[in-house]
């Protein structure tokens, strides 16, 4: 199973196009802010399975703060936008959510910057912004694939 993750697109409605037609993948979630230019991609690539949770920018919204999704049944995903959990100055309550969910991969954004770790068990990635980084990278966003052999993450430059 492929899943592409991004976050903070922040209007850019280009960069999201350019993953959606360029890289394939089974699911498609965004991390938060960008929920204005993902509902235009959603009305041009219907086909595409396309989850996402609200950011702190997408004022008026509708979509969960977090969710729990099932990859696969032994590789289960926590997604959140990570403001609520205070992800900019520490990890550990996203850590301790995602485990109390008995999630196998924390996805977060918020921060516009790239990390990608595994801390006991548990994958832990910000694909960074695939907009406007903050981390002086390129724009980004991953991609995970989980297969019987594991899982495998990069996070790709735009």
């Amino acid at each position: 199973m492929k899943i592409a993750v991004m976050s903070d697109s922040h209007g850019n409605f280009r960069v999201l196009d350019k993953i959606f037609s360029s890289y394939h993948a089974d699911y498609y979630i965004h991390l938060g802010d960008g929920e204005r230019e993902l509902d235009r991609i959603a009305e041009s690539y219907p086909d595409k399975q396309i989850i996402h949770v609200k950011g702190n920018c997408d004022f008026a919204s509708f979509s969960p703060d977090d969710i729990f999704f099932e990859g696969t049944p032994d590789c289960r995903i926590f997604a959140v936008h990570g403001h609520k959990l205070n992800v900019k100055y520490s990890l550990e309550t996203l850590k301790k959510k995602a485990r109390q969910l008995g999630a196998k991969i924390a996805l977060y954004g918020h921060t516009h910057e790239r990390f990608c770790s595994y801390e006991d068990g548990l994958y832990i990635l910000n694909p960074g912004s695939c907009s406007c980084p903050r981390d002086g990278n390129k724009p980004s966003f991953a991609m995970i694939d989980i297969s019987d052999a594991g899982v495998l993450i990069n996070i790709i430059d735009l």
